[in-house]
């Protein structure tokens, strides 16, 4: 019988975790909601059909929207008076969890209520509300999100679709007016989508008065465009086939004055233009800040499909058994490489899974209105941008981590992971590329940086001196002569021991710390410079801010794991997730050590330790695998692979029983004999 984790840790006498508090804490804030949400897709009408055509796949995912409806799941964000909860983060988290379920399912739904939807509610004032949130809420009117371009994606300041207002008629004209103006690759536009809110230039009396957003008719109730609407479908994709994708165009389309969603920006009868924010850029910021659920959402969804990933990866490794050791076939998470493979994936899912509940906390604070100001609006849009692409990209590594390590089986479509690679492809390029999100948080850092600078004479020669005796510090290598001294005795040992929790953040935050201010002097002259050359310069060191932005987002993963850490009373289940926190950690450490060595952080025998630590971190965790993945909670109609139901232990088993039954029976044939030399 094949021997699992659990039973394996009990043998060794080692640490064992509180499964359900594990869960318990990786369920977060709103693991209430999660736990309704994940109850409502054991019902197969939700489930994705591998190989399924895409007409039907996107006919299954509009009804599976309507079945999210008559479950009350459609509407927890909007206000009680238009039929929701008001809850914010609770909204968040059910949706994250559809993407077990079917991505397809999950973005189409975020396309009409966290897009769309949110767009009226977020942007549109009272009387939007009354006329369209409720039908909105309940599918009786599918929508569009019209923002992105074919010729302007993450540069929304830039697009080209105009709506200039037309005082005698009281009216605004949309136009594209070329084709790289087309909105595209919008969810529902290709087909189910009867309204768009169209994000286009305000002009009027002649002034362009930047990007705002209009709730749009598009379409008849028979489906065919209404007039001055055009537009195509985006076709196949490389995923997400259950949506719609398609584009739209706009020849004089006219809607009336009171279909500008109004609340930072409105045009009076006469043609006049006011907003509450004065200031342009600020004006454009804050809109497009009122729709950062996107992002937020994202980050959870990509951290939860990995966990999927993970969870297969891990059950089928524990039940695989491959070559032959001399007492029988190994298991494959036995292997070191396998251990290797798996378990840093394993700790950085558990990181992003802890970082996404504290931006969950905070984006609900914020968009509750219990802590609803400029400062916590500007903290959470540069939390969002710093995660996000964080949890997209290493969920295209998971997953393909994952399938590779279930070898030909993990290829099947029926085991689910290469239709979820296929599907969480598009995540690091929609709601922002992860590069541009990424410049962002750096830009914010350099702020922040700057801010050090602009106080009290005293307090800014403080920091200088700081700054200086840091930098002079490790540049003589005093830390790193130290550390050479300390690793006379048992390297492995001295890493073990020295580069716990305070260590690793030391290092992880210190490279933080030094990267932007390395950044920053190399950009001091480029206020000097007329435009093009400091644009010059600032391009020859955007690859080292968005290495600073990304650090930064990792720096935060690690310490929301600590926090998590410290919340868990069970000694033995806390010293498990130190185990596997200091994974994370040296794993980071470990992909810059060059950054270190040459910064002066480590020494040389010491951060040849840290990948031979690792490795031992991996051995020691191997035993807590199978735990670790289950209290991710997932049951087998979430997980949906059969090489994670148990069939291959039953294969393995039945393998077994041959074998030892025609070693029984005396029929078994000799091995044949090696060749005399």
């Amino acid at each position: 019988m094949t021997v699992t984790a659990t039973e394996t840790a009990i043998d060794a006498l080692e640490a064992r975790i509180d499964i359900p508090a594990v869960t318990d804490a990786l369920l977060g804030t709103w693991a209430g909601v999660r736990r309704e949400a994940r109850e409502m897709i054991k019902d197969p009408a939700f489930w994705r059909i591998e190989g399924q055509p895409i007409a039907e796949h996107r006919q299954r995912a509009l009804e599976q929207t309507h079945l999210l409806v008559q479950h009350g799941a459609s509407a927890r964000a909007n206000p009680v008076e238009y039929g929701g909860g008001d809850n914010q983060g609770g909204n968040l988290a059910g949706f994250e969890e559809l993407v077990v379920a079917d991505p397809s399912l999950q973005i189409k739904s975020g396309v009409q209520w966290g897009l769309f939807g949110s767009a009226i509610l977020q942007l549109g004032t009272k009387p939007h509300h009354d006329e369209w949130l409720r039908d909105a809420a309940e599918m009786r009117l599918p929508g569009a999100f019209a923002m992105t371009e074919t010729g302007h994606g993450s540069d929304v300041q830039s697009i080209a679709t105009t709506a200039t207002y037309d005082p005698d008629a009281q009216e605004f004209v949309i136009d594209t007016p070329f084709r790289g103006a087309w909105k595209d690759y919008l969810g529902n536009a290709g087909q189910h989508a009867t309204a768009a809110t169209v994000f286009a230039q305000l002009i009027t009396n002649g002034v362009n008065y930047g990007v705002h957003c209009f709730f749009v008719p598009i379409r008849d109730e028979s489906g065919e465009f209404l007039p001055g609407v055009g537009g195509e479908d985006d076709g196949p994709k490389g995923g997400l086939n259950g949506v719609d994708n398609g584009r739209l165009h706009f020849d004089g389309v006219r809607v009336p004055r009171a279909n500008l969603l109004n609340r930072y920006g409105d045009v009076a009868a006469d043609g006049t233009y006011s907003s509450p924010i004065a200031s342009p850029g600020r004006r454009f910021f804050t809109m497009l800040g009122a729709l950062v659920q996107g992002r937020v959402s994202l980050d959870g969804a990509a951290t939860w499909g990995s966990a999927l990933a993970m969870t297969i990866a891990v059950t089928y490794g524990n039940q695989r058994r491959q070559f032959d050791n001399g007492s029988g076939e190994t298991y494959l998470l036995d292997y070191g490489r396998h251990q290797r493979r798996l378990m840093p994936r394993l700790a950085t899912v558990y990181a992003q899974a802890f970082a996404h509940d504290e931006l969950l906390q905070k984006f609900d604070a914020v968009f509750s209105g219990a802590a609803d100001t400029d400062d916590n609006r500007q903290d959470l849009e540069t939390l969002a941008a710093a995660l996000k692409p964080l949890s997209t990209w290493n969920a295209l590594d998971i997953v393909q981590e994952a399938r590779e390590a279930c070898g030909g089986a993990g290829f099947l479509a029926e085991n689910r992971l290469t239709g979820l690679r296929s599907d969480l492809d598009v995540y690091v390029t929609f709601e922002g590329d992860n590069n541009v999100l990424l410049q962002l948080v750096g830009k914010r850092l350099l702020a922040d940086y700057a801010k050090q600078f602009s106080g009290p004479p005293a307090d800014v020669a403080k920091a200088v001196a700081g700054q200086t005796a840091g930098r002079i510090y490790h540049a003589a290598g005093l830390r790193r002569l130290g550390q050479a001294f300390t690793d006379l005795g048992s390297t492995a040992r001295s890493v073990e021991l020295g580069l716990r929790a305070e260590q690793q953040h030391d290092l992880l935050a210190g490279r933080v710390e030094q990267m932007i201010a390395d950044v920053a002097a190399a950009l001091r002259p480029a206020s000097k410079l007329p435009p093009a050359e400091g644009a010059a310069l600032f391009n020859q060191h955007q690859n080292d801010l968005l290495a600073a932005a990304r650090a930064h987002g990792e720096l935060l993963q690690w310490e929301a794991f600590t926090d998590a850490i410290e919340r868990i009373d069970d000694a033995d289940t806390r010293t498990v997730l130190t185990w596997l926190r200091d994974l994370f950690g040296l794993g980071l450490i470990e992909e810059h050590l060059e950054w270190h060595l040459i910064a002066g952080r480590l020494s040389t025998q010491r951060a040849a330790a840290v990948s031979s630590y690792i490795d031992r971190l991996c051995a020691r965790l191997r035993n807590h695998a199978q735990d670790l993945v289950d209290a991710f909670a997932y049951e087998p109609e979430h997980v949906r692979a059969p090489i994670a139901s148990g069939a291959e232990r039953e294969r393995q088993e039945e393998a077994a029983r041959h074998y030892a039954d025609l070693a029984a029976s005396g029929r078994a044939p000799k091995k044949e004999p090696k060749p005399k030399k």
